[in-house]
């Protein structure tokens, strides 16, 4: 091959691999549906450095939808707010997920406690980072989906009614929410604060294991990492609330522990619980998958159905996704504080499109 069909080829590759490392100015397009059988009033909260987006709280009619742009490097959460009550004027509040504003937008406010949170971190020119999390407890199902991406994409969400399950010592009000641990008890290690706040010293709890049982791919707690914070490259991605299934068949990786029959109260049930890892597969309603996961065992005293027997299949140390050595800046992510993101740098952009050009030119040369 001679130099210049070779600076041809240089040239198609350089811009193959611009094209699939940079999303560009448009960012990602977020688009929410609404398959409950009832109105939800969607929040939106852009974490520190994350422009607002075009709302920050509106109303979304059942089997309706609507759509957002995000820049590159936004990082932020959606949620959705139920029983909502707003006047003409957009003023009033919600049973669940109310952002405090007394306003139809949330201006900046997140969601009050408990709540499902769908938590993302856009890349600037490489990977998105993306979970749905439990760890400030349950209010509605939600699936995250990408579409158009390059890498995993996996969906990920919560489709199981976990109010219907919920412990009478998490249950809200009229049953529409369920609490987490910490909220309910507000113990550090249910809250993984103090002497608990580090991987090492924060496990899963009884109350942590029945959330993970039920949507073995959402954050039960802050340091769920693994199983829990998945990966996309250029994606959209589809946030539905309440998404439609054929049945409601819990993941197959975990299997209920009987115990003794459940208490009621507001004290928290006592045990231990250990953890092990490996590459397994499974389904939830909605959603089947395969890859690194958690088997959890335990026991509760005074409780039923709280520890569970996880299963796995093969040996391993990694999920192909990127986690630090102690997943702690995942855990920040979960929470919404990290403004990290694993992404190919601008600089590196800069250097393909530099080389681009430079092939392009020699191609001029070679005609």
């Amino acid at each position: 091959m001679d130099l210049c069909s070779s600076s041809r080829l240089a040239t198609v590759l350089s811009l193959i691999v611009l094209l699939l490392t940079s999303r560009g100015v448009s960012g990602a397009t977020f688009t929410f549906v609404n398959r409950c059988e009832y109105t939800v009033w969607p929040g939106i909260l852009a974490n520190a450095g994350s422009p607002r987006l075009d709302s920050t709280g509106f109303e979304l009619l059942t089997d309706s939808s609507r759509a957002f742009q995000a820049p590159t490097g936004w990082s932020g959460r959606f949620w959705a707010r139920t029983g909502c009550k707003f006047d003409g004027s957009g003023s009033g509040s919600c049973v669940t997920g109310d952002c405090g504003t007394g306003q139809l937008e949330c201006n900046g406010l997140g969601a009050t406690p408990p709540v499902t949170l769908a938590e993302f971190t856009l890349g600037t020119g490489g990977q998105d980072f993306y979970d749905v999390s439990l760890v400030d407890g349950y209010n509605v199902p939600m699936i995250v989906e990408g579409s158009g991406g390059l890498g995993p994409c996996a969906s990920t969400g919560c489709t199981t009614d976990l109010n219907q399950q919920c412990p009478a010592e998490l249950r809200t009000g009229e049953g529409n929410a369920c609490k987490s641990a910490c909220m309910a008890f507000g113990t550090p290690e249910y809250c993984c604060s103090g002497a608990y706040s580090t991987p090492a010293t924060c496990k899963p709890s009884a109350y942590s294991m029945l959330f993970k049982s039920k949507c073995p791919r959402s954050y039960s707690y802050a340091y769920d990492d693994p199983t829990s914070t998945f990966t996309c490259t250029g994606a959209d991605y589809t946030v539905t609330f309440c998404p439609s299934s054929p049945s409601q068949k819990s993941a197959s990786d975990f299997t209920p522990v009987t115990g003794d029959t459940p208490v009621t109260g507001d004290k928290p049930v006592t045990g231990s619980t250990s953890q092990e890892s490996g590459y397994g597969s499974g389904s939830e309603a909605g959603l089947t998958y395969t890859g690194y996961g958690y088997g959890y065992s335990g026991s509760a005293s005074g409780y039923s159905g709280f520890g569970y027997a996880g299963s796995r299949t093969g040996t391993g140390t990694g999920s192909g996704e990127a986690m630090l050595a102690d997943g702690s800046w995942l855990a920040d992510l979960a929470m919404g504080d990290s403004t990290r993101a694993a992404a190919p740098s601008s600089a590196l952009q800069f250097l393909l499109m530099a080389a681009t050009g430079f092939s392009i030119l020699f191609s001029f040369h070679c005609l």
